[in-house]
């Protein structure tokens, strides 16, 4: 072999070997940096750490730093090492620092190209050699600040050919540059220079101080707002109907409910030293109604007298209550009143009971006597009319029974028993609790009808009407049949002989006529503009465990009567057609 040859080939094998040095380094980095993927497949991958891809800026400013150093510790963007900040928070970070590092890293290892590579090197003077090697960098410390400025991290790239280390001075310097001022973590801040990962590694650096919105103020309730109405059958199947409590005592002075005051924000600080401001809560005001009074520290609302508390959608108020310590009789007479009424007795016959509130009852309301509520009405022992007893509601009903009575009821009716009533329900009637039985008599309501038995064995005749407006027809009824009773009497008093009495009666049945005439006029417009485009007797079901013969059971104009009886029916109207299920 000659000398060229030998030359030539020590010449190849060192560069070759030089080449895969540098290829085994470089594996051995990604290896490192994609440790958790490669070598332990199993285990979870860490969500706070930034994977960045071999042909990363970053990893080729690493290699370059690797070849000068000879050791130099694996790179780790890691947002979060000790888990204490928002999964949320980190996740959106990441996003911004792979953007960030892939610009910052490009410029960087730009720069230590030098500006004039690609183009022929010139020579300084004649007979000098031509310059070799990167241009000199110093290590930089570079800042990455969260979008709302509470957290900064710090990454430093190493310095390049003959740059200065990074120092403690390095660091403050650029700190003071970039204006990060609070929340400084001064213990990493004066080790990095000394730590042997101070290069291409993450550090938080420093963090800000979250603001926090006051709370709002609140209203703490001594009295529920909404009051429960609905009674609980027992194990023997029996309802007492004296737990339904229907009015809600305070004492004057008493406190209803109390304010909460609302809270200051608390400011906070990003790690510019810029302040953050905060909200401070909203204060609500105290739902002061009638017969209520705001203490003097403003926190509480009393009751400015003794009665019943109801909430009405907006605010507390109390309504006076009248205790009946025994019947409605000839002691105490009819009854008108603005509140609540409580009868710890019976009403009898003849006499009127009205209120505004609710009505409560111990006893039975007898026959002849009209009761009239505002509210509810709940009667522990029952309803025992002759025809002409007529109770309303403009709630519900809570009766042990009713029999040979007209009812009025807007919500619910819940009893033991019916029969012979006339009920006129725009809610639901449950007949379930006790003997459950609804027998004679016609009862509407608009959605549902719920009993154990309808009707008799002796197949009374039982009418069950579903849908409509029960309420307003009941009404309308009412209407014409006062108009009636007005036309009967001025035709009776037109057939007297003229006299002054009668000249002075005909002019104010004339004027009572008008006015009940323009009623009636009214409530039918009404009825007309309600059910105008709906159809109303597509609603409301009839639920019972034994339906007997002679029953019927309507929805508007359909009718069906039943001929047998029958057993676990559910009467619905189909396509026009009432069917028994």
């Amino acid at each position: 072999m000659s000398l060229k040859e030998k030359i030539t080939s020590l010449l190849f094998s060192s560069k070759q070997k030089e080449k895969a040095q540098e290829e085994n380094s470089t594996e051995q980095v990604l290896a490192a940096q994609e440790g958790p993927e490669s070598a332990e497949k199993n285990e979870a991958v860490d969500q706070t750490v930034l994977e960045l891809p071999s042909d990363h800026p970053l990893n080729r400013l690493y290699n370059q730093r690797r070849r000068e150093s000879g050791y130099l510790a694996s790179p780790r963007i890691c947002l979060d090492e000790d888990g204490v900040l928002p999964p949320e928070l980190v996740q959106r970070e990441k996003i911004r620092l792979r953007t960030v590092l892939t610009s910052v890293c490009s410029a960087r290892a730009k720069a230590a190209k030098g500006k004039d590579e690609g183009r022929p090197k010139k020579k300084k003077d004649a007979g000098e050699e031509m310059q070799d090697g990167p241009p000199a960098l110093d290590a930089l410390p570079y800042f990455f600040l969260s979008a709302d400025k509470l957290y900064a991290w710090l990454i430093v790239f190493p310095p390049v050919g003959a740059g200065e280390e990074l120092s403690r001075e390095m660091v403050y310097q650029s700190m003071a540059e970039q204006g990060i001022a609070y929340g400084v973590d001064m213990r990493t801040a004066d080790r990095l220079y000394r730590d042997e990962k101070r290069y291409f590694n993450l550090f938080l650096i420093a963090r800000g101080k979250p603001a926090f919105d006051g709370k709002n103020g609140n209203i703490v309730d001594y009295f529920p707002r909404v009051l429960e109405r609905m009674l609980e059958v027992d194990e023997y199947d029996q309802v007492d109907y004296t737990a339904l409590n229907l009015i809600r005592n305070v004492k004057q002075g008493q406190e209803i409910c109390r304010l909460i005051l609302p809270t200051e924000g608390e400011p906070g600080r990003t790690v510019l030293d810029q302040e953050i401001p905060a909200k401070s809560g909203k204060a609500v005001p105290l739902p002061a109604g009638r017969n209520t009074e705001i203490s003097e520290d403003g926190v509480s609302l009393l009751a400015s007298i003794a009665g019943h508390v109801e909430f009405t959608g907006r605010s507390f108020q109390v309504k006076p209550v009248l205790d009946i310590d025994g019947n409605v009789d000839f002691s105490t007479g009819s009854i008108n009143f603005l509140g609540d009424i409580n009868v710890k007795g019976d009403v009898l016959s003849g006499f009127t009971v009205r209120a505004m509130g609710n009505i409560q009852v111990g006893g039975v309301i007898e026959a002849g006597s009209t009761v009239e509520a505002g509210g509810d009405l709940a009667v522990v022992k029952g309803i025992l009319g002759d025809g002409s007893t007529v109770v309303r509601s403009q709630r519900s009903v809570f009766a042990k029974y009713i029999e040979n009575s007209t009812l009025y009821v807007r919500e619910n009716l819940q009893t033991d028993c019916i029969i012979n009533g006339r009920v006129y329900c725009d809610g639901e009637v449950q007949v379930r609790s006790g003997r459950g039985s609804i027998m004679g008599g016609r009862i509407w309501a608009a959605k549902k009808i719920s009993a154990k038995t309808v009707g008799s064995q002796s197949e009374c005749r039982t009418a069950v009407a579903l849908g409509g407006l029960p309420c307003t027809n009941f009404e309308r009824e009412i209407a014409q049949q006062k108009l009636k009773n007005l036309e009967m009497e001025l035709e009776k008093l037109e057939c007297q002989p003229d006299n002054p009495v009668k000249t002075n009666q005909l002019s104010k049945i004339r004027v009572k006529l008008s006015t009940a005439e323009l009623k009636l006029r009214q409530l039918e417009d009404e009825l007309a503009e309600i059910t105008a485009g709906q159809d109303q007797k597509n609603e409301g079901r009839l639920e019972c465990g034994i339906a007997y013969a002679g029953t019927e059971i309507s929805f508007g104009e359909e009718m069906l009567r039943l001929r047998r009886e029958s057993r676990q029916c559910i009467a619905k109207l189909i396509d026009g057609e009432i069917v028994l299920m």
